[in-house]
């Protein structure tokens, strides 16, 4: 029974058994920097979206004049300022995320090329790639190719 379950015991084959456990923690490993991937991406999204709704509002307010009245959300409490006050303020949160996102993105191509090594050392396959290239690969190089399986991922 415990050959169906895909572990294997002490006795025979335990590298049958070691390559079963290796090819899940490769998944996971790839699925766990995919994940940290999509993270990085959606907050740069955000930020982006932050940071235009920022250029919305410096445009507006610099069209007005810098003793009007104008209210901004402090800590969830809405304070009642002037155009003179919130403006440098709005500035200063602009410049901030914009340093923020330039990170982010420096983040994201670093996470991309790690995912990428990550594919070729484990030669891991998505679902709906080519083939082709991967068959080319294998042709050329039957003797060494031969002894490492790749992983297929959904």
């Amino acid at each position: 029974m415990a050959d169906s379950s895909g572990r294997v015991g002490k006795s025979g084959g335990s590298g049958t058994g070691k390559g079963a456990v290796s090819a899940e923690q490769v998944i996971a490993g790839f699925n766990r920097l995919r994940q940290e991937q999509r993270g990085l991406a959606s907050k740069a999204a955000e930020l982006e979206m932050e940071l235009n709704e920022h250029s919305l509002v410096i445009d507006t307010l610099k069209e007005v004049d810098e003793t009007r009245k104008c209210y901004r959300m402090v800590g969830g409490v809405l304070v009642e300022r002037t155009v003179k006050e919130v403006l440098p303020a709005l500035e200063g949160n602009k410049e901030q995320i914009q340093k923020i996102i330039e990170t982010l993105s420096q983040q994201l191509q670093a996470k991309g090329k790690e995912l990428n090594e990550f594919r070729e050392k484990h030669n891991i396959r998505l679902m709906g790639e080519d083939e082709k290239p991967a068959a080319k690969e294998n042709s050329e190089g039957a003797g060494a190719k031969s002894s490492s399986a790749g992983v297929l991922v959904s």
